[in-house]
């Protein structure tokens, strides 16, 4: 007996009510990016190893998936990597190419790359799926899409503000009010590792205080023992578990905190204008809150943070987040070339959505009207109305075999089709439809232009 088949963990299959639901978020979010004067690329699916690794820290290096170079991968492999079994070293011997972690370091390559057919500043959009080696759980997926939104050649804190806007019309068009956009800025992640003497273990610092809402405070505490920062150092962070207040009191609190770090302080500046001048263009339906404890695991941000959190109520991680990233281009060659972006999480705004039951019933709507098929010469009669039909763009369809009509019925009715259009040999004589409501009952004869208002 043949095994049932299967899909690898972290993957799936989706139906077509699945996929009429994420092109209907596709579709809001490529509206508003256009909106706001993004325009689109696209990149490889795969990259070369050296574009990827070393770029999303060292969690992130682990995630990567890495694909086999083609042909007899082993026999170029070192001998001594092999008997040893260093997998770690081996990998850059079989491997050197692999899939795409995220669209923002593919974005990067893409900058530098073309560089000279780019006009800067360059707002990109970018929606294309990506792979992460991930624990599967509900809301994370080892592939999934990404729907990005750059802005590389200006340092403008504008570019933020706007960024800001952005989401909010975005879940405000969507119907996903009560979001709340949290903003940090890691300009001040490295003020107060410096103003507690943990400089030399920012990354570890901020890593772990990335996971204060997954793992709790005492979770995070010992995470960064164990990293090697001091029990001192900690307790000079401890007002950050409990950082409460409006935003400009929290900043207040920092601008106190970060007095003596230049760097912690241009940071504190940068957030005051951002969150000024959001408040006062005002948002839809999302909220801004400072979260001080938002990190961003990767390594390439440098200013402003964005993660935004699904409204109360809905347990769900992240459902976008971004950032502003100063060096990035610099890895691959192009110096002061500043860029911030942010991202939406596709795959768990859709479950938010679906869990909240914000889906319109229109983004579900089949064929308008299936034409029933009583033989040839009935059915090409039907598809000569049939084509003049969805030239008018309106949604039909012909069953496309003689069966019994109770089988057609019930195949409209599975399907979710409101009417069904009934030719037989009188109708055709008279050049009339028989137009049946299939939610009614209610059957009529009607000529073709009836038909095309009923139908509309």
């Amino acid at each position: 007996m043949a095994q049932k088949p299967s899909i690898p963990k972290g993957t799936r299959d989706f139906s077509p009510a699945e996929v009429a639901k994420r092109n209907y978020i596709f579709s809001t979010i490529k509206t508003n990016f256009e909106k706001f004067g993004f325009q689109p690329i696209e990149t490889p699916s795969f990259e070369n190893s050296e574009t990827l690794m070393g770029k999303y820290g060292e969690e992130g290096d682990r995630l990567i998936f890495k694909i086999l170079n083609s042909g007899d991968y082993l026999a170029k492999a070192d001998a001594t990597l092999l008997e040893n079994r260093d997998s770690l070293k081996l990998t850059s011997h079989i491997s050197e190419k692999a899939l795409r972690y995220d669209l923002t370091v593919p974005f990067a390559r893409y900058v530098v790359q073309h560089q000279n057919e780019i006009e800067f500043p360059f707002k990109r959009y970018q929606i294309q799926p990506v792979w992460r080696a991930d624990r599967p759980q509900k809301g994370r997926f080892r592939e999934f899409y990404q729907c990005d939104a750059d802005v590389v050649g200006s340092n403008s804190l504008w570019q933020e503000v706007e960024l800001v806007q952005l989401y909010d019309s975005v879940f405000s068009q969507l119907g996903l009010g009560g979001v709340t956009i949290k903003i940090n800025n890691r300009k001040i992640l490295s003020g107060i590792a410096e103003v507690i003497g943990a400089s030399d273990k920012l990354i570890d610092f901020t890593v772990a205080l990335d996971k204060l809402d997954k793992i709790g405070e005492d979770g995070v505490k010992k995470e960064m023992l164990e990293k090697g920062i001091s029990e001192t150092a900690i307790e000079k962070v401890q007002p950050l578990f409990n950082f409460t207040g409006t935003i400009n009191e929290k900043i207040e609190k920092l601008a106190q905190l970060l007095a003596n770090s230049e760097e912690g302080m241009k940071g504190v500046n940068e957030l005051q204008f951002i969150c000024d001048n959001v408040t006062t263009l005002g948002l839809q339906t999302a909220f801004l809150d400072l979260d001080v404890t938002l990190a961003r695991g990767l390594n390439y941000y440098t200013g402003a943070i964005f993660e935004v959190a699904a409204p109360k109520g809905v347990a769900m991680g992240s459902i976008g987040g971004g950032g502003r990233y100063d060096d990035l281009t610099g890895i691959f060659g192009l110096k002061n070339m500043s860029g911030v972006g942010i991202s939406f999480g596709l795959d768990r705004i859709a479950l938010v959505m679906e869990e909240v039951g914000l889906f319109p019933e229109a983004v579900l709507a089949t064929s308008k009207a299936l034409f029933l098929n009583f033989g040839d010469k009935e059915a090409l009669y039907a598809m000569k109305a049939i084509g003049k039909l969805r030239q008018k763009g309106i949604k039909v369809e012909l069953y496309p075999d003689k069966a019994k009509i109770d089988k057609q019925f019930k195949h409209a009715d599975r399907r979710g089709i409101p009417f069904a259009v009934i030719v037989g040999e009188s109708e055709m004589e008279r050049e009339e439809f028989g137009l049946k409501n299939l939610v009614t009952g209610e059957q009529q004869k009607v000529d073709f232009a009836t038909l095309v208002t009923l139908l509309q």
